[in-house]
């Protein structure tokens, strides 16, 4: 049974940082590109940050400079380090596992952690 477990939301004040972390389960994690997607109320579900199993990155441009994607393998484990967060940083907060093999790829999907910056 595949398993994305998000933690670390909660709710901060502007300039400040969050990390967010997302343990897998039932997947063989190092072989799957990894990412952040956020979904603000009212909006649709935009890419934040991903990772690929080779340790490439790519990051939306609101949050160039001020968010970090990493990824430990050992640990089957994502992160997403946040700092000077800004009030339009708050939405739910997704992990994404994306795995690809010859012309099939999958998708999963945790259930999402709250992230609220307060002005």
């Amino acid at each position: 049974q595949v398993q994305l477990l998000e933690s670390g939301g909660g709710l901060v004040q502007a300039g400040g940082s969050l990390r967010l972390s997302c343990a897998a389960s039932g997947i063989i994690f190092s072989i799957h590109t990894m990412g952040w997607y956020r979904q603000a109320p009212g909006k649709q579900r935009e890419l934040v940050a991903t990772i690929t199993s080779g340790g490439s990155t790519n990051y939306a441009d609101s949050v160039k400079g001020r968010f970090t994607i990493s990824r430990d393998n050992l640990k089957n484990t994502v992160y997403l380090q946040m700092i000077s967060l800004k009030p339009e940083d708050t939405a739910d907060y997704y992990c994404n596992a994306h795995g690809e093999v010859g012309l099939g790829q999958w998708d999963y999907w945790g259930q999402g952690t709250q992230v609220t910056v307060s002005s």
